[in-house]
């Protein structure tokens, strides 16, 4: 990890949130949110900044599968082959979101919270991350420890901190 990554891992939740907002206009740039395993976390974390209706468009919350083909055209041939919990369906999350809503930039996030659904392929924690927009997109995958609320918060930070992070790399 970077040190500005460290920097930001040790950020309360209101102050990457502020910190996204800031960002968000002084590009000009609007953000959504595609979420299944965090529930609207992310969604939750932006939008208690006051004002953040000038750059938040839209938050997805699209738990089931049947809600990621419906809200964000993710193609129910690519859930079966892959599973929600994968890169391309992350891929094809965020580039929904962004596609639907106009946002200049997104993130999408499908996991396991636990305590159940895991398996050996996908044990709980295993949480899928993309950013970026309708047209192109950059996916990670993190083991994240502890119990469900646990994992749903750290999955929260994971994704302002990637929003914030491309961000600041445009300005360099």
């Amino acid at each position: 990890m970077s040190e500005r990554g460290r920097y930001l891992a040790n950020l309360d939740l209101l102050t990457l949130s502020e910190r996204l907002g800031r960002l968000c206009r002084d590009r000009g740039i609007a953000v959504s949110c595609a979420e299944s395993c965090t529930g609207g976390g992310v969604a939750s974390a932006i939008t208690a900044v006051a004002g953040s209706s000038d750059y938040f468009e839209t938050g997805y919350v699209t738990y089931s599968n049947g809600a990621k083909t419906r809200l964000l055209g993710v193609p129910e041939a690519l859930l079966a082959a892959q599973g929600a919990v994968s890169r391309p369906v992350v891929e094809a999350m965020v580039a929904g979101a962004c596609r639907d809503s106009g946002a200049a930039l997104g993130v999408a996030i499908s996991g396991v919270a636990g305590p159940g659904g895991g398996s050996a392929d996908k044990p709980v924690g295993t949480v899928w991350f993309a950013w970026g927009d309708a047209q192109a997109q950059q996916a990670e995958r993190h083991h994240l420890p502890g119990d469900r609320r646990a994992v749903r918060e750290q999955a929260v930070r994971i994704a302002l901190i990637g929003l914030i992070q491309r961000l600041e790399s445009s300005e360099e």
